[in-house]
């Protein structure tokens, strides 16, 4: 018989989620951006394996602490599929047991993919996991980054693990992070997804490895990062592709992210949301921290197998690392059009100076803008629409008679005439170009 927990013995704190990283950031890959490889240095001579115990007394901790109807278990590395299926068919049998009625226990399984095969994939699809796999486009912008121990690219492993997962009917989305490389081609990215993948779930996550100018108080990014500018264009070349023939069949995250703020809804995503603190980080270890990209010292809230999750939870100092986010914003951002959905990104991103010389503004705070404006139109159509009761993919028709005006005026216009666009400017300087 399962052991069920009491309704009775349940703690609720404020949702939240955590991270697990049960391998730590051990990886049998070597990204050239990878952000969470040096973490192993956070722990010399570990075995970098959580042990069972510790498992077990997240799994109970963890569900008990939830309040809504789904409970979600996300695991993440370094590369999670290193632990072997049966470390995670335990994980599958505590979940069972610290369970109760009315609830749902989901996983989502963040992996690279390499390893898949015949075994995981029948693993995932009896129990239902929702995988995401990191794939970057097409080959030659795929491998610029993601290499194996080697230097030797990974495309065709990846692949061959997406088709395991294809052909087994596994529940699955794509991550795509956006370089330096690859953020130049943005259509190639997003109809290689879409039509050679068929991937229907996208998530593009910008790359910004911060570094410190040599003898200066000041911070750069490196050469693979995305140049904010070059982020904007990205995300804009392929929304107006996306609002023109996908909406409705195709899933972007920072699309759907829009429509929520835009429709007077949280948006829904750490990064977008006001305040911070309801996305963890708990290590091999059971070292539970304030958040993914904060993993260090000055964030580490205490051990799992020290006291309670909730406690550490709920603490003073997760409660003010999450509000930080919200009461560090620079004037400039304060003030901004589009804070509604922004709200100053990420804090791990804050690292230069607004107009007015202020710190604190995000390195890709001109490309957010740059996006969000520039979808600001269609976006309140669409809000309309569901407002009304009307799918948001009837913006496509909308589209289409838009294009359709567009070509009568511009055909209607000589070279020195004003643009129809409404620019001020003469057609010849401005969308004639």
């Amino acid at each position: 018989m399962i052991d069920v927990l009491k309704v009775t013995d349940s703690v609720t704190v404020d949702p939240f989620n955590v991270m697990l990283k049960p391998r730590g950031a051990i990886c049998n890959l070597d990204c050239k951006y990878c952000y969470y490889l040096r973490k192993e240095d956070l722990y010399p001579n570990s075995s970098f394996r959580m042990e069972k115990n510790v498992l077990e007394k997240f799994v109970k901790e963890y569900i008990a602490a939830q309040a809504g109807p789904e409970v979600v278990f996300s695991w993440q590395g370094g590369e999670p599929t290193l632990m072997g299926i049966d470390y995670f068919r335990q994980a599958v049998e505590f979940q069972a047991k610290y369970s109760r009625p009315g609830i749902r226990v989901t996983n989502a399984f963040q992996t690279n993919g390499v390893l898949i095969d015949d075994e995981w994939c029948s693993f995932f699809r009896d129990n239902e996991f929702l995988l995401g796999i990191s794939l970057d486009g097409p080959i030659e912008l795929h491998d610029a980054y993601r290499v194996d121990k080697g230097g030797d690219g990974t495309f065709d492993d990846v692949m061959r693990g997406i088709d395991y997962v294809q052909r087994y009917q596994v529940d699955y989305n794509i991550l795509t992070t956006v370089h330096s490389v690859n953020s130049k081609h943005p259509l190639t990215v997003y109809k290689f997804l879409r039509d050679t993948i068929g991937a229907k779930y996208i998530q593009f996550i910008p790359i910004v490895e911060k570094m410190n100018v040599y003898g200066t108080d000041q911070w750069s990014v490196s050469e693979r990062s995305v140049q904010s500018e070059d982020y904007g264009d990205f995300l804009l070349s392929i929304y107006d592709e996306w609002v023109a023939r996908d909406v409705g069949t195709i899933f972007v995250q920072i699309f759907d992210v829009a429509l929520a703020a835009w429709s007077g809804m949280r948006p829904g995503l750490c990064v977008f949301e006001e305040t911070c603190g309801s996305a963890l980080a708990m290590e091999h270890n059971g070292d539970l921290y304030s958040c993914d990209h904060f993993v260090e010292q000055d964030h580490l809230l205490g051990n799992l197998m020290d006291g309670n999750i909730v406690d550490l939870v709920s603490s003073s100092q997760q409660k003010e690392f999450g509000l930080a986010k919200r009461d560090d914003l620079p004037k400039y951002c304060l003030e901004c059009e589009v804070r509604f959905v922004c709200n100053g990104g990420c804090p791990k991103n804050r690292f230069i100076f607004t107009p007015e010389g202020d710190d604190g503004l995000n390195y890709l705070c001109a490309g957010y803008k740059q996006f969000f404006t520039g979808i600001n139109i269609s976006m309140n159509y669409m809000a309309s629409l569901l407002k009304n009761n009307r799918p948001a993919s009837d913006v496509m028709a909308w589209i289409e008679i838009e294009k359709l005006d567009w070509i009568r005026r511009v055909n209607s216009v000589n070279r020195n005439d004003s643009c129809p666009c409404g620019s001020g400017k003469k057609y010849k300087k401005c969308c004639m170009i």
